[in-house]
Parts: structure tokens; C-alpha cells; sequence
């Protein structure tokens, strides 16, 4: 038998099946690699470099991040929002990698030094004028980023600070643009003005009942009640469930342990520093301080030292990212001086000027409160539990409010407007907070008569919302007898208005026909002004006299010398004539000329620099893969 192996081991057949077990074992090994060879990863292959889906995807978060920092606990980003967010997150590393090979490309480099420099430079990082690694450490965590990424960003932004730099540089700011933008800016303009207000329009005659009667049923929209919907409305959210939850007592204690920093605080401490360059410099120092505590003559030595002094401010211990000096400065008593401590930055001396003590919590103390909150946490993962029991009971058949008995949610009938009010105009409750309430009433002014009702989120509540339509009320046109004063009212206005419009047109008539404004008013017995000169922005003038109403400030720049117009006015109608046009000179004010010729420049660099930027992407032919793309959403 064994020599039956060895003569079978020596033929092609199990030379080839010895070869394709060592390749199986080869492959298993590597399995990874050679299922990833025919697999896309890449979100966008580019010249310069492809955008792997896990950069893709860091970028989206950060940008995602900065929007709800930005916009407030209130931005609440759909679907469409996020992957707006993700496109617009991929478009910026294109330009980025775009921009960074043509840096490579043209020898543009940025030394460690000037990294270093720029970022003990930046405003945000400073603490009383001195750069705050605390500030830095915690910038790094808000945005999930490392150091060594943080600096490699900084360094990319240099480079193309100084490729887009030399494009800008180039910008052209024309004399003959600069002044023709001064000219526009500083034209002013004198017209004649005649304002004719409704509440100065004569008492017109009183209205017969028949007159009034006609006027109501002229103008239904003014005397109608709004529509009215009437619906069974059911809501399921964390607390309409709160109740059906239950917390055990190790629940509670897990938690409170869990999360006793956020009841309790920390020790703060009064923090000054003395950072020097050497060692000797920084022992040196300390003796000093320990026998005088003035601040003032410490800060004379320190920079004397050739290194500087600064409050730290009421700091915590977590707030000094380095530990050994931490350790240091929390070990001791009010006015101790700690040893010199190094870091990459120097040596560094603190002095303990006041203590804080921390408080202590018990959890008798915040029993209640931690348990309400347990209790709507489980209730929340309860209703987007029952969420999908709700939505099978109602397409099995089951109505709307026999599923809400059934599943515990606040169910209730409701017939209301777009506003929310009732038929007597005041609100309707509702078991949601007031920010979701108007994302309610669209969804029931959304829902269809007839159409089976169906869950929906409310992402303001963190709830559920179902609505079964019963009834749409139609607006209706109320009974003379209950609006007759409000009918009375709008009529008596509406006569007002025509009074005084014709009034207007008429001397807008008269002007036209040759007429000054000024004569065509005095002839109706009516006052005139001269306004101005006016600029296009009077509002910000504060010139004595009259003022042109805002609905005419447009216009009016818009006519030739002696051309009339008319327009409606917020108080009823107004009626100008411009009289001159008064032209600014360029020469008469070099500085303001000066100010619009770097406008120019900047507008022309900006324009510029976009139309360089879109040359990159041109050229580095960026190909985005649309299926890589659905997973960079954040």
C-alpha cells in the first residue's frame, strides 16, 4: 500500500491536485484581498487619487456634524437632506484632491515648521493669548479626527492657500468698473411727493342693508370659515407608553452609575501657568513663586526668562490634556506650585490660586427623575417596536382606534383647521410637544377621505402619528347677521381705498398731462414734499424731513427728471415726480472709490478662482460610482 502511495505521489495527477491544495490554502488565506480584486471600493476614481468609501464617509459626518452645531437640536435631516449632504461632502475631497495634485505638480510644498506655526496661530485654539492644547483636544474629539489628520489637513489647506493665492493674485480691478459702482452707489435723487393715507379718506356714506348684503356675498373668502377637518387621530410615542414600563431597581443603580458625572460636578481649580524654554529656566521660576504669589512680577520673569505667563482660568481635571501635569496641579493645596513638567511645548510651572470642591450626588437624591428618564427610554425602543404590530393591524383590517386601545397610543377625535383651532378659533390639544405640532397638522391636512389611515414618524416628537379621516367641512360663507360688523368695516376701507386711489391716479393724470406735481396738488388741496436727495438705501441715512415710503424707493430710481408714478403704500397710495438726479463724483472721494475697486478685485478673484477650480475637476475627470455612493450617506 505505501508503495502504491509513492508511485501514485509521483504521477502529474497528484502533482496537480498537491498544487491545487496549496493554492486553496493560499487563497483562503488571502481571502480578503481576492474577493475585494473584481469589487468596487472606490467612491470616486479621480486623477491624483481615488476616494475610498470610508474617507467618503468620515467626510459626510464631519460636514453632517458641522450642519447640526450650526442649525440647532431643531434640524432634523431627511433622507434627500443627507444625501444632499454626502454629494456635497464627495464634491469637496474632489476639489480637495484635485487641488492637491496640482500643488504636487507644480513642486508646492509646506514645511513641518509652518504647520507648526500656523496652528499655534489660529484664534479658536488661544486661551488669553496663548495657544490651549485643551482647545485643540477638544476640537479634534467634536469633529472625529486625529492629531496626525488634523495636521495633514492643515498642511493641505497651505498648499492650496498658495496655489489659489498665485490665481487670485492676478485678478484685474478696472478704474472705469470701480467708478461706474461708485456712481450707482452714490447716485442721489430729489422728487416731489404727495402721500394720500386711507385713515385720511373721508367717512363715506352709510351703506344701505341691501348694498351690505351684496358686499357679503361678493366677497365670500373675507367672511368664511376656514375648512375643517374632522379626524381620529392616534399617537404613539415614549410617553403615552411610559406607563406600560416598568424599571427594576438594578436598572436603576447600573444607571446611575453609568451616568453619576452627569450629576454630579468636578472639582474645578483656579489655574496659573508659567511656560518656559528650559528646564533650569522653569526650576528657577517655581523657588521664585513659592515665595511670592504676585502674578504680575511672575509674569515679568517668565517672559524675562525668554517664555510667558497666563491664567489658565477655572479649569477641570480633564480640561488639562496632559496628564502628568494634571496629576500635578490636582495634587495640591490652594497656592501650591507645582515642579516643572515637560511637553512638546516647553516646560511647564502651574500654581494653584483658588479650589472649587465637586458635589457629590446620592441616588435617593435622583431617583425620580433618572427613573421617569429610564422609563422613557424603554418606551421609546417599545413604540418603534409596537410601530410595526400597529402598522400590520391596521392594513389587516382593524380600525384606527380599536389598534390604538389595543397598542397604547393616545387616540382622540378632532375637528380643527389648518391652524389647529377649533370651530370657535381656539386651539386644538394634541399629546406632542409644540415644535411637532405643525409637522401633525400637515400630515392631517395630507390624509385623504377614504383612504385607509397609515403610520407615519414625526421626527419633532420622536412619535407616530395615524390618521383616519372622517370628514372635510368645506369654508362656508357666514350669516350676514353674525360678521355685519366686520362687513360694515371692510366695505367702509374698501371705500376708502377707491376714494383715495382715485385721487391718486388723477394727479398722476394731471402730472402726465404737463402739470407739476406740485401745482396738480395744490389744485386738489392736497400737501406736497420735497424729499431728498435720497440715496437707495434712506432708511440708513436718518435725514431730516420727510422720508420716501419704501414701495416707492425702487421706482423712483428707476424714472427719468420729471417722470411721474404712482404706487399702493402699507398706509394707502403714494404719488412722486422725480426732480433731479444728482450724480456722484468718483473724485470727490477717493476712499469710497477705493473701497469699490477691491470689491471689483474681489468679486474678479472670486470668479477667478472658481472658474480655476472647475478646470481641476475638469481635469482630474473625477468618475463618482453611484452604487458606492448610496453607502456615504451619514
Amino acid at each position: 500500500m505505501i508503495t502504491w502511495f509513492r508511485r501514485l505521489a509521483q504521477t502529474w495527477v497528484a502533482k496537480a491536485l498537491f498544487v491545487l491544495l496549496i493554492l486553496s490554502f493560499g487563497i483562503w488565506g488571502i481571502e480578503d484581498v481576492v474577493r475585494n480584486i473584481w469589487r468596487e471600493t472606490a467612491v470616486v476614481r479621480m486623477e491624483g487619487g481615488n476616494i475610498e468609501l470610508p474617507e467618503a464617509q468620515v467626510a459626510a459626518r464631519r460636514e453632517l456634524q458641522r450642519l447640526q452645531r450650526q442649525l440647532g437640536p431643531a434640524f432634523e435631516p431627511d433622507e434627500a437632506i443627507r444625501n444632499a449632504i454626502a454629494r456635497q461632502a464627495v464634491e469637496g475631497l474632489i476639489g480637495e484632491r484635485a487641488q492637491r495634485h496640482e500643488a504636487q505638480r507644480m513642486g508646492v510644498a509646506t514645511p513641518d515648521s509652518a504647520v507648526r506655526d500656523y496652528v499655534l496661530a489660529i484664534p479658536s485654539f488661544q486661551l488669553g493669548g496663548q495657544f490651549s492644547r485643551a482647545i485643540l483636544d477638544t476640537f479634534l474629539r467634536q469633529n472625529d479626527m486625529t492629531e496626525a489628520q488634523f495636521l495633514q489637513i492643515v498642511r493641505d489647506d497651505l498648499e492650496r492657500i498658495q496655489l489659489v493665492g498665485a490665481v487670485r493674485a492676478g485678478a484685474p480691478s478696472p478704474a472705469s468698473l470701480a467708478n461706474a459702482i461708485f456712481r450707482f452707489e452714490r447716485e442721489r435723487r430729489v422728487a416731489r411727493l404727495v402721500e394720500l393715507p386711507l385713515l385720511e379718506a373721508p367717512e363715506p356714506d352709510p351703506p344701505s342693508d341691501a348694498v351690505l348684503a351684496r358686499f357679503h356675498a361678493n366677497n365670500p373668502e373675507r367672511f368664511s370659515t376656514p375648512e375643517l377637518r374632522e379626524a381620529v387621530v392616534a399617537i404613539l410615542s415614549a410617553e403615552t407608553l411610559a406607563d406600560q414600563v416598568e424599571v427594576e431597581e438594578a436598572e436603576l443603580r447600573a444607571a446611575f452609575e453609568s451616568r453619576r458625572a452627569s450629576f454630579e460636578t468636578p472639582e474645578r481649580r483656579d489655574l496659573q501657568q508659567a511656560l518656559l524654554p528650559t528646564e533650569e529656566a522653569a526650576r528657577s521660576l517655581a523657588a521664585a513663586w513659592r515665595g511670592n504669589a504676585d502674578f504680575a512680577a511672575l509674569q515679568g520673569a517668565a517672559t524675562a526668562a525668554g517664555g510667558a505667563a497666563l491664567a489658565l482660568g477655572n479649569l477641570t481635571r480633564a480640561d488639562l490634556p496632559i496628564e502628568p501635569l494634571a496629576g500635578a496641579a490636582f495634587a495640591l493645596p490652594v497656592g501650591g506650585v507645582t515642579d516643572p513638567v515637560q511637553s512638546p511645548f516647553g516646560w511647564h510651572v502651574v500654581r494653584v490660586a483658588a479650589i472649587t470642591a465637586g458635589t457629590q450626588a446620592r441616588l435617593e437624591d435622583v431617583a425620580d427623575r433618572l427613573r421617569q428618564d429610564l422609563a422613557l427610554e424603554k418606551a421609546a425602543d417599545l413604540a418603534f417596536e409596537r410601530a410595526n404590530r400597529v402598522e400590520d393591524a391596521i392594513a389587516g383590517g382593524a380600525d384606527l382606534a380599536e389598534a390604538a386601545r389595543r397598542y397604547g397610543m393616545a387616540v382622540g377625535t378632532v375637528k380643527l383647521d389648518a391652524q389647529g383651532n377649533d370651530e370657535t378659533g381656539a386651539p386644538v390639544p394634541f399629546p406632542v410637544a409644540q415644535a411637532a405640532r405643525p409637522e401633525l397638522l400637515r400630515a392631517i391636512f395630507a390624509a385623504e377621505p377614504g383612504r385607509a389611515p397609515r403610520l407615519q414618524e414625526l421626527r419633532q416628537a420622536d412619535a407616530f402619528v395615524a390618521v383616519d379621516l372622517r370628514a372635510v367641512v368645506p369654508p362656508a360663507l357666514k350669516p350676514f347677521e353674525s360678521v355685519e360688523a366686520d362687513v360694515r368695516l371692510a366695505y367702509a376701507t374698501d371705500a376708502r381705498r377707491r376714494f383715495q386711489e382715485e385721487r391718486a391716479a388723477a394727479l398722476l393724470a394731471a402730472v402726465r398731462g404737463g402739470q407739476t406735481l406740485e401745482a396738480a396738488a395744490a389744485a386738489a388741496g392736497l400737501p406736497s414734499d420735497r424729499v431728498g436727495p435720497f440715496g437707495r438705501q434712506p432708511e440708513a441715512e436718518a435725514a431730516p424731513g420727510p422720508a420716501l415710503p419704501r414701495e416707492l424707493l425702487p421706482v423712483v430710481f428707476g424714472l427719468r427728471v420729471n417722470e411721474p408714478t404712482m404706487v399702493p403704500t402699507a398706509r394707502g397710495f403714494a404719488v412722486a415726480q422725480l426732480l433731479e438726479i444728482v450724480a456722484a463724483d468718483p473724485a470727490a472721494d477717493a476712499a469710497a472709490v477705493e473701497n469699490a475697486r477691491r470689491s471689483v478685485q474681489a468679486q474678479a478673484a472670486d470668479d477667478i478662482e472658481a472658474q480655476f477650480l472647475a478646470a481641476l475637476r475638469r481635469r482630474a475627470e473625477p468618475r463618482i460610482s453611484p452604487a458606492m455612493m448610496q453607502q456615504v450617506a451619514p
